[in-house]
């Protein structure tokens, strides 16, 4: 058994040896963090279960798009400070004892592990756990989220050239009005030259007057600048709330680590 001595030859194990320690309980903020993620990817399921099965096919039946994306903002931040709390937690409570350091300095390590945890639990969840998280709630529903955003401009372009009597329209045709049609939403200058020769494009192949196709182009540009806007302002949102969920989950953490260490050291050894 190794004994550091002091300068007045009192040993500084036992007593004085939590100062030269470190402050950082490594094997109890990873564990501690790994129980985070775990519950975290457990309470995912548990959402994404409760929300498909509140979700109907059928517009007229089931929650609204507004009630799903409102419950599903809740559970983020019920499922972050569940999640972190338990992890900070089981790291206070696995911690080494800290027995000659003072109250105050105890409480500030219980919260800086509580903290790591957090920290370690949302590098694990991000790097190895999405792909888990994407299985579970549907590749296909990615992959084709991924489709549609690639060709979100198709069903307004669509509706340039629909008629009352439904024709074939070149795809050539089409695809030079979807491309034109994403340049036009692109600039802020009106874009007047490329609206007009949408317009001649759709009153060359819908038999409308200009006049009529420019004001179909005009309405549906602005109609999908609408729906541009729209889903620019639902990221932010969620965006938002995703970092207050994050910022909750870390707050969660410290002080459920400051919990289980105060459980700890209460436990008397014999």
């Amino acid at each position: 058994m190794i004994t550091l001595m002091g300068n007045s030859g009192v040993s500084v194990l036992g007593r004085d040896a939590d100062v030269y320690s470190s402050g950082v309980s490594w094997g109890a903020v990873i564990g501690g963090a790994f129980v985070s993620a775990a519950l975290s990817l457990i309470l995912l399921a548990l959402g994404a279960g409760f929300g498909l099965a509140a979700v109907s096919p059928w517009s007229a039946t089931g929650a609204t798009i507004t009630e799903v994306e409102i419950g599903g903002l809740v559970w983020l931040i019920v499922m972050a400070a569940v999640s972190s709390s338990m992890g900070g937690w089981l790291a206070g409570r696995l911690r080494t004892r800290w027995t000659s350091i003072h109250t105050d300095e105890v409480h500030f390590r219980d919260t800086a592990n509580g903290f790591l945890v957090w920290a370690v639990a949302l590098v694990i969840t991000a790097s190895f756990l999405t792909t888990a998280a994407v299985a579970m709630v549907g590749r296909e529903t990615a992959a084709q989220g991924a489709a549609n955003a690639t060709h979100r401009h198709a069903y307004f372009v669509d509706r340039l050239f629909r008629g009352e009597h439904p024709s074939a329209v070149d795809a050539a045709v089409q695809a030079e009005a979807e491309r034109i049609f994403a340049a036009v939403l692109r600039r802020n200058d009106g874009a007047a030259d490329d609206t007009a020769y949408l317009a001649r494009l759709v009153s060359a192949k819908t038999g409308m007057s200009e006049a009529e196709a420019q004001k179909r182009v005009t309405d549906t540009i602005n109609d999908a600048r609408q729906m541009e806007d729209m889903v620019r302002k639902n990221a932010a949102r969620i965006l938002l709330w995703t970092f207050l969920a994050l910022l909750i989950g870390a707050f969660c953490a410290s002080f459920a680590a400051t919990i289980g260490g105060r459980q700890r050291d209460r436990v008397r050894t014999a």
